[in-house]
């Protein structure tokens, strides 16, 4: 245990007896002590002093003894819909890994893409961006990283030993994977945490529900962009690869599809049921126009795949499933708890009146509406690389939905690219585990991911504060 989680791990409770115990009120009692939990979560997370998931239980301990909220409305956040839309989300990758179809499918990517060393770092980084918008970013990493490292070693093997080309080349893959997992992940609802953390907080506080489709109209324009511009920047400013000659990567590609082999019968069926499922996600509200009395929901779909993996048999006179519940001890229960965390906090915040507190505190002053957005975008996209991403949009933002009331302007436009913000960590190791799993493979040094990483932070900036201005408005 580090030193500064064993601080944070006292420091937390500490903070919090001190501030409820101030002699003065500073936004009213159930205000104050909303704040004081919030305070004691955000040292433990930015500590690390108990695991994310543990510390998003406080709401429930405290916000009940408190006399915040009733124990039954705390725990309702914990069993909201947004939360079993990931579940069935995290069903299906779960099935996708077991069968290996996540792997086949960024195999064949790689191999249209071509061979030559650009377009290869291009192949694995779609392929990465593709499996990341429906599986989570450290999985569609850690399957890509084994096959890039397969490629690199042959450079190292080969005549001319490993050059500055080569090594350049080993620096735009692996960055290439680390960049793709994280910007692919903005692409869909079920793609990274913090989207699912922010529609929550919109359907639970405000009842404002953004479809499937309508978040994928805004989050693959985004993520595309973002992916092209990463690459631009890695093979052609700066770790160019011009004299790379380079054929063995197609080799590579083969052999690893030829021992996968031929698709079975359990790929074909959970490829099916994968297809259905975004099949209906993306037509949802044109199926509720023509059968209006069914009320389909993404979160219905979500669940109809988990059961249907569950329930359909691949061999019934054997009992073999597709998947069985001993497979979802590696689903990420965790990130369901954290949801709930993040969720009933944002209500102590709206019930205490701390939301609308700020709302009327920047409603009353006189700040420009464009700077308050970059400001708060720079905030969540520099903050984001020290700290937990779905930590930090559950502290902030039920605060970015009263910076956006007090301007009068949708909450919407401003939580929109302040919560993609908080996906776009491109600097540091730390920051995210695709970073962080690609620096553990040995090629890349921090300051060559940094260097690389504030000028990406500052593209997506720039992209992100345009988007409040102009497509945000536009599309909602």
């Amino acid at each position: 245990m580090h030193i500064s989680s064993k601080f944070g791990l006292f420091l937390g409770p500490i903070l919090f007896l001190i501030l409820i115990n101030l002699p003065f009120e500073v936004v009213s009692e159930k205000g104050d002590t909303v704040i004081a939990v919030a305070v004691w979560m955000v040292i433990w997370w930015i500590t690390d002093a108990v695991s994310i998931s543990v510390t998003a239980l406080l709401p429930l301990i405290l916000f009940p003894l408190m006399k915040v909220m009733p124990i039954a409305d705390v725990g309702a956040n914990y069993g909201s819909p947004i939360i079993f839309l990931f579940f069935g989300g995290f069903v299906m990758a779960l099935a996708l890994e077991k069968v290996n179809l996540h792997k086949r499918i960024a195999l064949n990517i790689v191999k249209i893409t071509g061979t030559t060393p650009n377009k290869v770092v291009l192949g694995f980084m779609i392929a990465t961006a593709s499996l990341s918008m429906w599986i989570s970013n450290t999985a569609s990493t850690v399957v890509m990283l084994p096959i890039a490292m397969s490629v690199i070693g042959l450079l190292v093997d080969d005549a001319d030993g490993f050059t500055k080309s080569d090594q350049n080349f080993a620096l735009s893959v692996m960055l290439g994977i680390a960049f793709s997992a994280n910007a692919g992940g903005i692409a869909t609802v079920i793609g990274t945490p913090p989207n699912s953390v922010m529609l929550g907080l919109l359907e639970n506080e405000y009842n404002i529900q953004i479809s499937f489709l309508k978040w994928m109209v805004i989050g693959v324009p985004f993520s595309i962009v973002m992916i092209t511009i990463s690459y631009l920047v890695l093979v052609k400013l700066m770790f160019p690869n011009k004299q790379l000659k380079f054929t063995a990567g197609k080799e590579v590609i083969q052999a690893e599809l030829q021992k996968l082999g031929p698709m079975g019968g359990k790929e074909k069926m959970v490829l099916v049921i994968f297809a259905i499922t975004v099949f209906l996600w993306i037509f949802r509200t044109l199926i509720n126009k023509i059968f209006p009395d069914l009320g389909l929901s993404d979160t219905v779909i979500s669940m109809m795949a988990a059961v249907s993996l569950f329930a359909l048999p691949y061999n019934l006179k054997k009992g073999d499933f597709l998947i069985n519940w001993k497979d979802t001890q590696k689903l990420a229960w965790g990130i369901l708890i954290l949801f709930g965390g993040a969720l009933a906090l944002a209500k102590g915040m709206s019930v205490s009146g701390i939301v609308d507190l700020v709302a009327s505190t920047i409603g009353a002053s006189d700040v420009s509406i464009l700077f308050t957005a970059t400001l708060l975008i720079v905030l969540m996209l520099f903050m984001t690389e020290l700290m937990s991403n779905v930590a930090l949009i559950a502290v902030l933002a039920p605060v970015v939905a009263g910076i956006a009331i007090g301007l009068e302007i949708p909450i919407l436009y401003l939580l929109i690219p302040v919560t993609m913000a908080s996906s776009c960590a491109f600097m540091l190791p730390m920051a995210t585990p695709p970073n962080a799993i690609v620096f553990a493979s040995g090629y890349i040094k921090v300051h060559e991911m940094a260097r690389v990483g504030i000028i990406l932070n500052l593209i997506a900036v720039a992209l992100l504060v345009l988007m409040f201005q102009f497509v945000v408005p536009l599309l909602f």
